[in-house]
C-alpha cells in the first residue's frame, strides 16, 4: 500500500513488534470451530499494509478460511490451498454468495509443484495478473495438531528436518510467483516436545533466510488469548510449567519479509 504522508496517521496500521489485541476478531465469514485458525487482525494487518484493493493474496494453508474472509472484506482477490477434504467443504459453504472478490479454493499439496503450479498458473490466468501481491503462510507447527490422514499433510511429520525440507519446497514453489520487492508473512508459534521448547518459528525463519533471496522486515510477537487447548485448565497448566521448570506458551510469532 502507498502511505500518504498527509494522512498515515488515520490508519490503524501497528507497526509495532509486540501485538497485544485482546479476543479474537469476529463478525463476517469468521467462526472459531476450527483448531489451528489464527486470529482475523493477523492477515487483516498484512492485508492492509502491504497491498491495495484489486490485488491478490496467496494462501498456502488456508484452514477454516480466515485469511479468505478478509480479503473479501478488504476486496482483494485470493488464491488458497488446503488438504483437508472436511475443512474445503466448510469453506465453500460459507463464502455461497460471495461476488464481491475473485478467489480460487484448491485441494492440492503445496509441495507437488507440478499441480501447484498448474493451479497457480490457471488462476492468475483467469486474473488476468502474472503475480501475486501477497503471501501468507500460517503453517501446521510439526504434528502437535494432526489436520488429516494423508501422507503429504506437514501435519503428520514430527521429524523437525523432514519438515523443514518439506516447508522450504512449498515456499519455492510459492515464491515463484510473488511479483519482486512484495512481501509475505509467516505465522507460526513454538512447540515443547521431550522436556525442552523447539523454537520452531526461529527455524522456520532462518530455512527462508538461507534459502531465499529475501528482508527479514520484522519479527512480531503476538499473544495468544484464550487457547482453546487451555481454557478451563490455566491452574493445571501453571502447574505443569513448576513442576517441569519451564514456561507457558502465550505467543506466536509473524515474521514479515520482502522479497528482493
Amino acid at each position: 500500500m502507498k502511505f500518504d504522508r498527509e494522512h498515515w496517521r488515520e490508519l490503524d496500521i501497528n507497526v509495532d513488534s509486540l501485538w497485544l489485541m485482546g479476543p479474537r476478531a469476529k463478525g463476517g465469514r469468521h467462526t472459531n470451530i476450527y483448531h489451528g485458525n489464527f486470529a482475523p487482525q493477523i492477515p487483516n494487518q498484512m492485508i492492509r499494509r502491504y497491498t491495495e484493493e484489486g490485488d491478490t493474496v496467496m494462501d498456502l494453508f488456508m484452514g477454516s478460511g480466515t485469511t479468505l474472509y478478509e480479503c473479501e472484506t478488504l476486496k482483494r482477490n485470493y488464491i488458497g490451498f488446503d488438504i483437508n477434504d472436511e475443512i474445503i467443504d466448510f469453506v465453500e459453504d460459507r463464502m455461497r454468495g460471495c461476488d464481491a472478490i475473485d478467489y480460487h479454493i484448491h485441494n492440492c499439496d503445496v509441495t507437488n509443484k507440478e499441480a501447484f503450479c498448474r493451479n497457480v498458473e490457471d488462476d492468475l490466468r483467469r486474473m488476468n495478473k502474472r503475480k501475486v501481491d501477497l503471501i501468507m503462510v500460517h503453517p501446521p507447527y510439526l504434528d502437535i495438531i494432526h489436520f488429516t490422514n494423508r501422507p503429504e499433510d506437514l501435519s503428520s511429520i514430527s521429524d523437525l528436518n523432514i519438515f523443514l525440507d518439506r516447508f522450504q519446497i512449498a515456499m519455492t514453489n510459492a515464491l515463484a510467483y510473488l511479483k519482486s520487492r512484495h512481501y509475505f508473512a509467516l505465522v507460526v508459534g513454538d512447540i515443547y516436545r521431550n522436556g525442552e521448547v523447539i523454537p520452531l518459528g526461529f527455524y522456520m525463519m532462518y530455512t527462508i533466510k538461507k534459502a531465499f533471496d529475501c528482508e527479514l522486515k520484522g519479527i512480531v510477537v503476538k499473544d495468544i488469548v484464550g487457547n482453546r487447548a487451555k481454557i478451563g485448565q490455566e491452574s493445571l497448566w501453571r502447574y505443569r510449567a513448576l513442576v517441569n521448570g519451564n514456561f507457558l506458551f502465550k505467543h506466536e510469532y509473524i515474521f514479515v519479509f520482502k522479497k528482493k
